[in-house]
């Protein structure tokens, strides 16, 4: 009785695991680009910025992120990015466009994949908070997260106002292209 007690024991023991180290919870970005377009009628604009920061929870599946608007380099001269600081964007009363909220699907981010996903949250432009959902791919591999997106701000929804004498130079519909690696944050 004894030995088969053992037996039993021994059995039961080796399908009980060790625990393993978790999987991260909390990810930052490690390189991140934030790429806009405006494609009007008389003229393409195009700036980018890379200092995007953001945090992603991979178990709440809850997201938050932010860029300082005079961060944005390339446009078409110095003189037209002076403009959309001072005139369009005023950077200096509203610095930063956010995007914050909670992932829609219900994935498991913490097994490697790529997934098509719902980002539903709140989009801060121009001091103008509004409800957003994105959709965006995000690819999960072992120690990384990557998330890309692509969608369009109405300018007329964050009270952008385009003057008469540009409205041709300026698109009233400004296609994003963002572009995140997150990294398990220490």
């Amino acid at each position: 009785m004894s030995r088969l007690c053992f037996v039993f024991l021994l059995s039961f023991t080796s399908t009980i695991s060790l625990p393993q180290k978790e999987s991260p919870v909390l990810y930052s970005v490690n390189r991140g680009t934030v790429v806009f377009h405006s494609n009007a009628q008389m003229e393409l604009i195009r700036a980018s910025s890379d200092k995007l920061r953001g945090l992603l929870d991979v178990q709440k599946k809850t997201f938050a992120f932010r860029i300082a608007v005079s961060s944005f380099q390339g446009f078409n001269s110095p003189l037209q990015q002076v403009h959309f600081n001072e005139n369009y964007m005023e950077s200096e009363k509203y610095p930063d466009i956010s995007f914050g909220g909670k992932i829609i699907e219900d994935y498991n981010l913490s097994q490697p994949g790529t997934y098509t996903i719902r980002a539903k949250g709140i989009l801060n432009v121009h001091g103008i908070e509004q409800e957003r959902i994105i959709k965006s791919e995000i690819i999960v591999r072992s120690g990384s997260i990557n998330v890309q997106s692509k969608f369009t701000v109405l300018l007329a929804d964050h009270d952008i106002k385009i003057p008469k004498v540009v409205e041709e130079k300026l698109a009233s519909e400004i296609m994003v292209e963002v572009k995140a690696d997150f990294v398990p944050r220490n």
